[in-house]
């Protein structure tokens, strides 16, 4: 899966959050020391220089006595001039290290009392060469398309996704361009001197309204009978635009029926250059690399990024600690619309693969998770896959529709505000009638997922009354509690129970008419737990984040360890086959995809993709005839995962040709 494995190396995981898995040199500021409450930036773009000119007037209010102000910005922006509110010139001290700017007062600002500062700026932003995070295109001024995405800093910042603020926006572009930006409609684009126009936007609700995309975008498209959705796309990927305005409306559709309306009903898919981030999102806008557009492998992507703007838009994380519960109510939002769309099956197929995002490195709590990188692979996995997998038990706990009351009154409550792991409990309880402290304390003040077992024997009972089973559940967490699903498969009809578990054995007693023949402890999967097959895709999820970072070698290291739990793995036999591929170590590669097609098929893609991989190998060594075949197979498993089909059918008019450029 070559394009699939381009987007690993530049994002695991959903980059809807804009919170990526590549570790970086970035880190907050050890305590927040003001905060910002409104931006008026006008700003040039240049993309034939990869230039940006701007100044920013900045509203800021002191949390503390503030003598050495810290504000994070872009390394690739240099400051010409600031002055604050008494028009008097400052000195910054550039800090590359962390992308930030201080400055020394010789008054400082008082705690509580609140200034503006104008900043003037400019500087070449190309590629990722200034990004905060390292390696990942977050602010470029390019041709076709230029991005300025909120956590590229590309204006002066502080509290990542935690500091809400307002901001009014002049952007200048090249005569033909368009910019897409949050709070649209203010004005009609203004053409200027020198076939430059500029665009104004104004996002009036404390929010995070700064991403702006710009580029040689057509007429905004807009599918019929959708007057909400409007597609900023090249040439390119006109033909996509219908389609994807469509499948955004339907997503769109759901996700308002489903949370209440959001802040605003309009949203700009904006086309994103396919070597930056997979996705983006902002008030009223939803961006998607241009790839996953054209190859329309987009649908759960562009579900969580949709989803942001009630997770992340509407209410935000007060602090980096409590980040799992906009992340983690994305991701599990993208689950509730393929639960929707595409059934129960296809809903317990992702929900394991976020349990086994969940257990990747959880040997932090949820509510601390404040002190780490918030670009490293733990807190990602933790606050996407762990915060998802909370939402998810609450869910089991509470029933499907108080958990929706819940999630709408957590919305209804802090619109416009940041929302703490406190606050969701509180609302929590209040919706469900119920005593949650155990549940918050086992899964966001604590590790660890328990390992279930259990042992019964089976009475027949007199008189054809049927059969009695009397048990235990164990676990290996003491102070666990929570109830538990045991499912009962009989000669007969099936039972279901509801086991109320709390430490590490709990008994249970069931009466059925027929003879039980296998009880399963939550078949389901509605608690997050350890098993054998979870160990497995574990390991190889660690690999896919190691390989993603560049390490191929580590990322061998993890297969491996998933081979050697499960030697029919056919998802760790890919994955090898993957990384033989990439170095160019063919034969090993196409063992690799061979032992995956041998293996336990799991997941069902691993097949199709297997194909395809082993046509790309035989048309790399000369042997077309085989590859045409490999294509075929592929064809006829009716399998369109990461649109493999198109891409095999594809392959079979035109050879796999490997590009230089690639690993």
């Amino acid at each position: 899966m070559r394009s699939f494995a381009r987007n690993l190396r530049s994002s695991i995981a959903v980059l809807a959050t804009i919170f990526l898995l590549n570790a970086s040199a970035w880190a907050a500021p050890a305590r927040i020391q003001m905060q910002i409450t409104k931006y008026v930036i006008s700003a040039d773009l240049y993309p034939a220089d990869n230039k940006l000119s701007a100044t920013a007037a900045v509203t800021f209010t002191a949390l503390e006595d503030l003598s050495a102000p810290v504000f994070e910005l872009n390394n690739g922006l240099q400051l010409t001039k600031v002055i604050d509110a008494q028009n008097k010139s400052l000195e910054a001290e550039r800090l590359t290290t962390n992308s930030t700017v201080r400055f020394n007062l010789g008054n400082p600002i008082p705690k509580g009392s609140s200034t503006t500062w104008v900043f003037e700026y400019a500087g070449t932003l190309k590629g990722s060469e200034t990004s905060p995070v390292e390696g990942i295109k977050l602010a470029s001024i390019e041709d076709p398309i230029s991005i300025l995405l909120y956590p590229g800093r590309w204006f002066p910042m502080v509290g990542l996704y935690t500091n809400r603020f307002t901001a009014e926006m002049h952007i200048r572009v090249p005569g033909d361009e368009r910019v897409v930006g949050s709070g649209s409609g203010v004005a009609a684009p203004k053409s200027l001197p020198g076939n430059r126009t500029e665009y104004t936007f104004n996002w009036a609700k404390p929010g995070f309204p700064g991403t702006i995309i710009a580029g040689k975008f057509l007429e905004p498209v807009a599918a019929p009978g959708i007057s909400n959705i409007r597609v900023y796309i090249t040439d390119a990927h006109k033909a996509a635009a219908v389609p994807f305005a469509q499948d955004a409306a339907r997503q769109f559709e759901y996700f308002s029926s489903t949370f209440g309306q959001p802040e605003s009903g309009n949203i700009a898919l904006v086309e994103m250059p396919s070597d930056a981030v997979s996705a983006t999102w902002a008030p009223e806008i939803a961006g998607i690399a241009g790839s996953r557009i054209a190859g329309k492998t987009y649908s759960r992507l562009l579900a969580n990024t949709l989803a942001h703007q009630w997770w992340g838009s509407e209410i935000s994380p007060a602090t980096l600690n409590d980040a799992w519960i906009t992340n983690g109510m994305s991701r599990y939002a993208e689950l509730m619309y393929v639960e929707d769309s595409g059934g129960k099956t296809a809903f317990q197929s992702a929900v394991t693969d976020v349990q086994a995002g969940a257990l990747a490195y959880d040997t932090e709590p949820l509510t601390t998770l404040g002190r780490l990188d918030p670009f490293s692979p733990q807190f990602q996995s933790m606050t996407l896959e762990k915060g998802a997998m909370v939402f998810h038990m609450l869910r089991w706990e509470m029933g499907d529709d108080v958990f929706l009351k819940f999630l709408r009154g957590l919305l209804s409550q802090y619109t416009d505000k940041g929302v703490r792991t406190a606050n969701v409990e509180t609302v929590a309880e209040a919706q469900s009638q119920l005593e949650l402290r155990p549940f918050f304390a086992q899964w966001c003040d604590g590790t660890g997922a328990p390992t279930f077992t259990n042992k019964y024997t089976v009475f027949r009972l007199g008189n054809n009354k049927g059969f009695r089973t009397v048990g235990s559940i164990a676990q290996d967490l003491d102070l666990f509690r929570m109830p538990v699903e045991l499912r009962i498969e009989t000669d007969g009809k099936t039972e279901v129970r509801r086991v109320d578990v709390t430490g590490t054995e709990s008994n249970f007693s069931v009466e059925t008419f027929g003879r039980p023949r296998r009880i399963s402890i939550d078949p389901q999967n509605w608690v997050l737990k350890s098993t054998p097959d979870l160990a497995v895709r574990v390991a190889v999820l660690r690999g896919q984040q190691q390989v993603a970072q560049g390490d191929l070698t580590a990322g061998l290291i993890e297969y491996q360890k998933a081979l050697d739990a499960n030697k029919n793995s056919s998802l760790a036999a890919y994955r090898i086959g993957e990384v033989f591929f990439m170095q160019r170590n063919y034969q090993s590669a196409a063992n690799s995809f061979r032992d995956a097609l041998r293996g336990d098929g799991d997941p069902k893609w691993v097949e199709v993709w297997s194909h395809i991989e082993l046509g790309r190998i035989f048309d790399i060594t000369g042997q077309r005839d085989r590859a045409v075949n490999e294509y075929r197979l592929a064809v006829q498993t009716n399998d369109n995962t990461q649109g493999a089909i198109n891409e095999a059918r594809a392959l079979m008019q035109k050879p796999y040709k490997r590009e230089q450029s690639e690993n």
